[in-house]
């Protein structure tokens, strides 16, 4: 048997917030590239979505809601790589709002009931950031990386991501 039984997965009713964000924000971003990881040869320009494990707070009712907060990562390159990666992380900032403010629904997804902003656009000299003595390598030359932090309230989706198969 490969994978996990369809019964098993039939019983999770959220599937990962990331998998909500990257089809709201490739919806609104055509032509960009938007991932939740990183390839070994990656080309730019590219969003990268990618869930905090520290938000600790979480006043849900599980039976409807989901919180995360949220990294999103913005690189571009030269020529204007800075000033393009610093524009496309509002773009992306713009487009969760929409989302949000639009009641947006991605089909056995869900949908964003909120959205704030953490910690605004910053840029950032590596691939990601370091909290600790693990430090990460520097971004290939003429790369550039704006990393921005939200929090997201999510409606589940009316039906489970993943129903059994009949």
């Amino acid at each position: 048997m490969a994978g996990i039984p369809d019964h098993i997965k039939a019983l999770a009713e959220l599937s990962p917030v990331e998998d909500l964000l990257l089809a709201v924000l490739r919806d609104g971003l055509p032509g960009i590239r938007v991932k939740s990881l990183i390839d070994q040869h990656e080309k730019f320009p590219l969003v990268l979505v990618r869930r905090d494990p520290s938000f600790g707070e979480w006043a849900g009712d599980t039976r409807f809601t989901d919180a995360a907060r949220v990294a999103i990562h913005t690189f571009a390159p030269d020529p204007n790589g800075d000033e393009d990666a610093a524009i496309l992380g509002e773009a992306a900032r713009v487009v969760l709002r929409d989302a949000w403010l639009k009641h947006k629904v991605v089909p056995g997804r869900g949908h964003i009931t909120r959205v704030d902003l953490n910690s605004a656009p910053r840029r950032a000299s590596d691939w990601a950031t370091a909290t600790g003595p693990v430090q990460y390598a520097d971004l290939p030359t003429g790369v550039w990386r704006y990393e921005a932090i939200y929090d997201v309230y999510i409606r589940k989706p009316r039906t489970r991501p993943y129903p059994l198969p009949y």
